[in-house]
């Protein structure tokens, strides 16, 4: 069973990363449109469907296939620095998700305050906590 837990941890994680990949960028669009036009209001539900059927529960697999995986072996994995570095990324990205809900929030209330610009900066967010995470699973450091 701990392959197959591996294996959709990993594919959940994946499908996780695109949303969060993605959904910026969709931002990044959307900020540039007219209020109520509708391309506007397409991106709203394109950005609700992303959200709701997609990203939710990729990350709520991801969370349950990663805590599975550690419940095989908790003692030898939950106490290493590397685990506690990648456990933290984790809840940012979790964190980062949530404020990206938040987002699309504001889009679809038409209420939204940032710009385009904002947008392309924290669409570098994922990038950068994706890298440092596949770092940390690689080599394990023990700092």
């Amino acid at each position: 069973m701990y392959l197959l837990f591996k294996s959709l941890h990993i594919i959940s994680f994946v499908a996780w990363m695109a949303g969060l990949l993605y959904l910026p960028r969709l931002f990044v669009y959307h900020a540039d449109e007219r209020v109520n036009s509708k391309t506007y209001n397409k991106f709203i539900i394109m950005e609700y469907r992303l959200l709701k059927f997609i990203m939710n529960p990729a990350m709520i697999l991801t969370w349950v296939f990663g805590l599975l995986l550690v419940s095989y072996d908790i003692n030898s994995v939950v106490f290493t620095l590397w685990f506690s570095l990648k456990f933290f990324l984790v809840l940012v990205l979790s964190a980062f998700h949530g404020y990206l809900s938040k987002c699309r929030k504001y889009f679809s209330y038409k209420i939204n305050k940032n710009s385009a610009r904002f947008y392309k900066f924290i669409n570098e967010i994922p990038t950068v906590i994706l890298i440092l995470i596949v770092l940390l699973v690689v080599y394990k450091p023990s700092l």
